[in-house]
């Protein structure tokens, strides 16, 4: 049976695996706060239809209460350990959701897919209403495939060791405005964490979906340019790995024929 992954745009994804759907960091929403989506069109009702949601981390174009609210009820929702005690309204979801909170290394078992929980660089905590920590995740779907999301993070030294081997990388290229902040790749340093990694296939994620309103003249090449700047310089990182560079709702299949 192929893998199947969807890009619906920003860190918002499915993997389909050993016939389980997988959603990650659900986004269903044209504007959040100060951000438009300026680029593809928001995920069908049917995206909301999975057997398990991964949230990598407590910000709001991540852990996006309207949206999880939008899942079947029942939905399993995996949220890094703490996400309960931070977030009030997320409690609240949890009387119709099944939500599962897990830490760096904790397995989670779906069906015939299991998901693993890996670490992260990035600032996991729900800013900007307190101090309540949760870590910022990453997560590796394994079944006929292993597919690593990484959510948010930073290039940090241990990630080939804590991933592991995978045969596809979801990795963020970019952001949400014209300057990234601690604990983000950019373009290139995605591709050198594609190239610690090994992976023989990657997906850009993470840029030219949001952007902030009223900036559209601000370094639009911010915007726009990353997804291409990724496979420019994962050609030169990991010359052996295929970059696919999905348009908002196109889909690769991994293992046809």
């Amino acid at each position: 049976m192929p893998v199947e992954i969807t890009w619906w745009g920003h860190a918002t994804a499915t993997v389909r695996d050993s016939g389980v759907t997988v959603l990650t960091d659900p986004l269903f929403v044209r504007r959040l706060a100060h951000l438009r989506r300026r680029r593809g069109d928001l995920p069908p009702e049917s995206a909301a239809r999975v057997d398990a949601v991964l949230v990598s981390h407590l910000h709001a174009d991540h852990l996006h209460l309207p949206s999880l609210a939008r899942l079947e009820p029942g939905t399993r929702v995996v949220v890094p350990r703490g996400a309960l005690a931070a977030v009030a309204r997320l409690r609240r979801l949890a009387e119709r959701l099944r939500i599962e909170e897990a830490d760096v290394g904790d397995l989670v078992r779906v069906g015939p897919v299991t998901v693993r929980a890996v670490p992260a660089l990035h600032d996991g905590r729900r800013l900007p209403y307190g101090p309540r920590l949760a870590p910022a995740l990453g997560y590796v779907v394994e079944g006929e495939a292993r597919t690593y999301f990484a959510g948010d993070t930073g290039l940090f030294d241990s990630m080939a060791e804590a991933v592991g081997e995978v045969d596809v990388a979801l990795l963020p290229v970019g952001g949400w405005g014209p300057r990234l902040g601690e604990g983000h790749m950019n373009a290139r340093r995605a591709a050198e964490a594609l190239a610690r990694l090994g992976a023989p296939r990657a997906v850009p994620v993470h840029y030219g979906t949001y952007w902030p309103i009223g900036l559209d003249a601000v370094r639009p090449h911010e915007f726009h340019s990353p997804g291409d700047e990724f496979v420019r310089l994962a050609a030169r990182s990991a010359p052996g790995a295929a970059v696919h560079r999905l348009a908002h709702g196109e889909s690769i299949r991994l293992g046809d024929g």
